[in-house]
């Protein structure tokens, strides 16, 4: 769908998979256990949204502005947030794995105890909120970023 508009809306125990939204806009709205595998929100304006407890593995943000948005307890193993407007959003207890960052805004992005092992696009987490205990997670992926090989 292109230049879709989701508003006041709640999709709970949904399969949302390879959904995919273009130009569109959600706002207001929880996605709440909801399937989210390979679905594509590409340059979407996404405020004032909880997306929680979702499998969104494989999934597609790439150049969307995100605004009050909460990722609680999702799977967003291999995500892509290329190039999004993340600035406030809140990742809770998520597995970011292996997720795609580059040449996202990530200032004021705030990340709690989530899975970061391999994320992509490092270099974009310039002015993002890690606490201590997930920083070991980015440590892999800041050292691949310097050039430098970490052995056992």
């Amino acid at each position: 769908m292109r230049r879709a508009s989701l508003t006041d809306v709640e999709f709970a125990s949904c399969d949302l998979a390879n959904l995919r939204l273009f130009d569109s806009r959600v706002f207001n709205a929880v996605i709440d256990g909801s399937r989210m595998t390979g679905t594509t929100l590409t340059e979407c304006g996404i405020r004032d949204v909880l997306f929680s407890n979702c499998r969104a593995d494989l999934s597609s943000f790439r150049f969307a502005r995100f605004k009050s948005v909460v990722f609680r307890d999702c799977n967003l193993t291999d995500a892509n947030f290329q190039g999004a407007e993340l600035g406030g959003v809140r990742f809770e207890r998520c597995k970011l794995t292996g997720a795609q960052f580059s040449n996202a805004n990530m200032k004021g992005t705030r990340i709690s105890e989530c899975d970061l092992y391999g994320v992509n696009g490092i270099q974009s987490f310039q002015g993002a909120i890690v606490p201590t205990a997930d920083a070991q997670g980015l440590l892999f992926a800041l050292a691949s970023a310097m050039g430098i090989t970490i052995e056992d």
